[in-house]
């Protein structure tokens, strides 16, 4: 038997929640992965962009650069004459930006030789009968970099032979060290300090009394079965000029490459030397005589972005290959998206009503040319007007066409007369108006006159005020630097953009502004 009022609750019953039908996975399934996809693919395209071209992702940051001259003087001797210099290699800490000889009347190329030390670089001059004084040069230019290379482990060392007595004194050397130390880097801190220590034991003097300091490091330490080799050194100094190479000791120690000054240890600047050579020379000329080679050194900021134009420039579809005016004008078409999820964030989420879908959008990018406050006041100055204007247009019973037609000439004469009147009173910010699209201002008049006519002019009121509150937040998010940089320099960006639309646009819940209808509820 039913009880009284069952028959009545089977329909309240759907309504439960725990009733309500599980969503369809073969609808949102689909949905979901291409969101997903997008947002994946506008994610890894960045990073990758930021991981190859060094594009930052921050507007404003700075890269130091290094200029460097190599000026080579010698005196031929009128025979064949080839002058070979070495070349930076790749290394921790610095990029090459370009290179290039300035050397009229010779001969240039760029050999990559295997040695001893590893594959290199070197610079190679020629000229067939050269006559007195020459002066080459080599121009570098150098930025600094995060950059971490991964060197390959090198061939273990061959130990050197020795005369006597110095064998003794190395091996008597060895023994004192060999309990102090623990590995390769405190073995040549132990040794360089014994080496420079103004109480030297006599094996010490001995050695140091016939060989090059930073020479007796290497052979000592290779006799030690650790990899040691010379790398001649270019300190980096702002405005220093004939500055000379200096042979520093660098040390393998399982893993990367450790630099020593065979007088005092590891350097306490490392970042402001540079690598200029790996062995014993750096200039080898033949067919001439008392030869040299110095260098000059300028350093200058320069933005991390501008430098990453010119790497990235060389990308098949690039913005960087549009001419300057253009790609100023991109950098504001690149900022429509970020007005548009505005847009639907606050039309979906909270729920505020504007004249036109994305006209807003429109406002605020004129906003970005005027600046916010004359903007604004540019413009309500000009739809009050366009408006009073359209009052009597409605009364000549004209078709869309022609009225719109007479809007925009209307619009185009307020606009002049209100610049030339701004001008006149000295308030400049007044000819800004002018970057406002005159179409969209004819057309949010007579949208709004119409609105008027309907539904009277409190609901104009609100999609005006609407409208200018949208357009006032897609403005201050736009004109982010940040934002800016990112839309710009990261297109892939626009892909992230278009996820967060797509999953908003699936959103069917309550508005914000809408939850004020249930706020009766509480009072009852």
């Amino acid at each position: 038997m039913t009880a009284p009022g069952d028959g009545h609750r089977k329909p309240l019953d759907r309504l439960r929640p725990d009733a309500l039908p599980a969503a369809d996975f073969s609808r949102t399934g689909p949905f979901l992965f291409l969101v997903a996809l997008l947002a994946g693919l506008g994610i890894t395209a960045a990073t990758l962009r930021h991981t190859l071209y060094d594009i930052p992702l921050w507007p404003g940051e700075q890269t130091q650069i290094w200029q460097i001259d190599a000026r080579i003087e010698f005196q031929a001797n009128t025979e064949p004459a080839q002058v070979k210099l070495e070349l930076p290699p790749a290394q921790d800490g610095f990029e090459i930006l370009s290179e290039a000889p300035a050397s009229s009347g010779w001969g240039f190329a760029v050999e990559n030789v295997d040695g001893s030390a590893g594959p290199s670089r070197r610079a190679l001059w020629s000229q067939r009968n050269p006559d007195g004084r020459q002066v080459l040069f080599y121009k570098l230019a150098l930025a600094t970099s995060d950059q971490r290379l991964s060197p390959e482990p090198p061939l273990e060392p061959t130990p050197p032979s020795w005369d006597e007595p110095y064998e003794t004194a190395v091996n008597d050397l060895l023994a004192q060290l060999y309990p102090v130390s623990a590995d390769a880097h405190t073995l040549a801190l132990q040794l360089i300090r014994t080496l420079n220590s103004p109480d030297a034991s006599q094996s010490a003097t001995l050695l140091n009394s016939n060989y090059q300091r930073h020479d007796l490091i290497i052979r000592v330490l290779n006799t030690a079965g650790v990899v040691a080799r010379t790398a001649q050194i270019l300190q980096l100094e702002d405005g220093r000029r004939r500055q000379n190479v200096v042979p520093m000791v660098q040390i393998w120690d399982g893993s990367e490459w450790i630099l020593y000054d065979p007088y005092s240890g590891p350097p306490a600047r490392p970042q402001d030397m540079l690598v200029w050579s790996v062995g014993s020379g750096v200039l080898d000329v033949t067919g001439g005589q008392n030869s040299r080679v110095q260098f000059s050194m300028l350093s200058e900021t320069q933005s991390s972005t501008v430098l990453a134009q010119e790497q990235a420039g060389a990308l098949a579809l690039s913005l960087y290959h549009l001419p300057i005016a253009e790609q100023s004008m991109f950098k504001l078409i690149m900022l429509l998206p970020v007005g548009a999820l505005v847009v639907v964030l606050l039309r979906v989420l909270i729920g505020i009503r504007t004249s036109g879908t994305f006209m807003p959008v429109l406002i605020a990018l004129s906003f970005l040319q005027t600046e916010l406050l004359p903007g604004l006041s540019s413009f309500i100055i000009v739809v009050a007007i366009g408006l009073f204007i359209r009052s009597y247009l409605s009364s000549l019973n004209l078709l869309l066409v022609a009225r719109i037609a007479v809007l925009v000439i209307l619009v185009i004469g307020i606009i002049s007369v209100f610049s030339i009147l701004s001008y006149r009173l000295g308030l400049i910010s007044g000819l800004t108006i002018t970057f406002f699209p005159m179409i969209i201002l004819a057309w949010t008049i007579e949208r709004m006159s119409i609105t008027w006519e309907e539904e009277g002019p409190q609901e104009v009121l609100l999609q005006g005020g609407g409208s200018l509150l949208v357009a006032v937040f897609a403005y201050l998010l736009m004109r982010q630097p940040a934002i800016e940089h990112l839309v710009f320099h990261f297109p892939e960006v626009h892909l992230i953009l278009l996820a967060c639309i797509l999953l908003l646009g699936r959103y069917t819940g309550y508005r914000l502004l809408e939850l004020r209808r249930f706020s009766t509820f509480g009072d009852s």
